[in-house]
């Protein structure tokens, strides 16, 4: 990694506090065994596939925050230059807007202004891996019979920031030297999420092209 972009990852502009696994816990055991295949040189899509003899539900969960953790980070680098006047909209160019709902304040699909979206975004997804009905930290604690279709949204959602990102503030990635991690994070996260099957197909289309050139 360069200087460059070591400073530009240490500057700790992430949205929010990351969340880690506590030590001595099975997930944080399973957090260090893909931390370790991905920097092993690993192929990334022999690196997503659940272990043999592990719990789906647990792999699934360390991922989830993982990303959530990179893609904070990957966004709070470029956050200052999107603004309510770069992108009224939250866009994956003219083709694709996203509206914003959360069955709270917004009950319906509300268009917002990306950073507006994205602070939600943010916002909605630290609130679902910070509960332990959700999330449970405890092994003996079972994940809910839902969980997969909350991960389902927390990831199609984050596959948004990625396409915001990509469509209209891939200049300033390439600026800070930052291309190769964010393209490396991108199929980590593409490999992951079509390998366990966890993202509608029509939600991948933003970025079908780009994606065929790097992960095909």
């Amino acid at each position: 990694m360069s200087i460059a972009l070591k400073q530009v990852f240490n500057k700790d502009k992430t949205f929010r506090p990351k969340r880690k696994f506590e030590p001595g816990t099975q997930r944080f055991e399973l957090h260090k065994r893909a931390q370790a295949s991905l920097n092993s040189g690993l192929d990334l899509k022999a690196a997503v596939q659940v272990p043999s003899g592990e719990d789906q539900n647990d792999w699934v969960a360390v991922h989830v925050v993982d990303f959530f953790n990179r893609i904070n980070l990957i966004y709070g680098t470029i956050c200052e230059f999107c603004t309510e006047k770069s992108c009224p909209v939250m866009s994956g160019g003219p083709k694709y807007e996203y509206r914003w709902q959360d069955d709270l304040k917004y009950k319906k699909p509300t268009a917002l202004p990306a950073p507006q979206y994205m602070n939600l975004l943010m916002d909605w997804i630290e609130m679902q891996i910070n509960n332990e009905n959700i999330f449970p930290t405890r092994v003996s604690v079972p994940f809910p019979k839902n969980f997969l279709q909350i991960c389902k949204k927390i990831l199609c959602r984050l596959f948004r920031v990625f396409v915001h990102v990509y469509i209209h503030h891939f200049d300033r990635i390439i600026l800070m030297g930052a291309e190769a991690h964010i393209n490396t994070c991108y199929k980590h996260f593409y490999y992951f999420v079509t390998e366990l099957n966890l993202i509608d197909r029509k939600e991948l289309e933003p970025l079908k092209e780009m994606t065929t050139r790097m992960c095909h």
